[in-house]
């Protein structure tokens, strides 16, 4: 509990100096306006970093999301515009595709032991071919005024993704941190032998963790596609970089055994403001990734000293 507590007091303070100072160098950092918009950019990233916390706690990895959220999107247009469903329907349909995906996922690393990162990398080349094959390049546009809400209304001045990112921030906390689902996690990421002759249901929590990273990445999807209105295959291309760096910076140990919803919250904040504090700043791209790459590096050498000086 030190250790992790120490990462996020170190994750928290950067934050802290990172907002203070991005808000020095642009005046509309801090606006209402600039925080939702910011919010709203956000909500894909972090539903699927959420689940992702649970994926690597356990001591896998799953590269396939972005790609599941590209074959999501595209299914929706699909199923409403080429197959004629009601949109509710087709809604609720990429939702278990998504899933499906991802359970898919599991049992190829569950019923045949492949190691996640292959298993995973090998679905990401999969579900990215399927959703170009189904796609053929043409997008779906046109869809309903309510639908649009989604990713663009707002309800009580805040974005309507962002209550439903803190609605899976809420369940995501109390599952992992205070169920007895969450420390049989933590057991399988820090040793997954002893936690099958402790007799926890190991192969149970392999299916759900990757059920759910490929259902938070369908409704993902389906967030995007509300929000900017159209549907393309390789939507999502590159996601599962931005999530995992979200979730390491906050504290997870790649290793597994390890990791915190608030620590990814945090690493989530800590990127978002530095992308959005130095496009204001005018500075490009390609430098906010190496910046980005260099909080990351710091971060991570910060708690690890943090880390030894707690166990001295």
């Amino acid at each position: 509990m030190i250790n992790r507590h120490s990462h996020e007091a170190v994750l928290a303070v950067l934050a802290a100096l990172a907002i203070a100072v991005l808000a020095l160098q642009s005046a509309e950092f801090l606006t209402p306006a600039n925080l939702m918009n910011q919010g709203r950019l956000m909500t894909e990233v972090a539903l699927v970093a959420l689940v992702m916390t649970f994926v690597i706690a356990s001591g896998g990895i799953d590269l396939s999301v972005g790609s599941i959220m590209g074959l999501s999107a595209v299914l929706l247009g699909t199923f409403w515009q080429k197959m004629g469903m009601p949109l509710p329907l087709a809604m609720v349909l990429v939702l278990f595709s998504g899933a499906l995906c991802g359970l898919f996922n599991g049992f190829i690393i569950v019923r045949f032991g492949m190691p996640p990162l292959i298993a995973t990398l090998g679905t990401l080349a999969l579900y990215r071919g399927l959703a170009e094959g189904i796609s053929q390049a043409r997008s779906v546009r046109g869809w309903p005024e309510w639908f649009a809400q989604i990713g663009q209304g707002s309800f009580a001045g805040v974005p309507v993704q962002v209550w439903i990112l803190l609605a899976a921030m809420a369940v995501a906390v109390v599952i992992l941190g205070y169920s007895r689902w969450g420390r049989t996690v933590y057991a399988i990421g820090s040793s997954e032998t002893a936690a099958r002759f402790a007799g926890l249901p190991v192969d149970a929590a392999k299916y759900a963790v990757y059920t759910a990273s490929g259902l938070a990445a369908s409704l993902a999807a389906i967030i995007f596609v509300s929000r900017v209105s159209t549907t393309r295959s390789d939507m999502g291309t590159g996601l599962e970089l931005d999530v995992i760096t979200a979730v390491v910076l906050g504290g997870t140990s790649i290793f597994g055994g390890r990791g915190t919803i608030i620590g990814t919250v945090l690493g989530l904040v800590v990127i978002q403001a530095l992308e959005s504090g130095l496009s204001l700043a005018g500075i490009k791209g390609d430098g906010t990734i190496v910046l980005i790459g260099v909080v990351l590096i710091l971060t991570l050498l910060a708690s690890t000293f943090a880390e030894s000086r707690a166990r001295a």
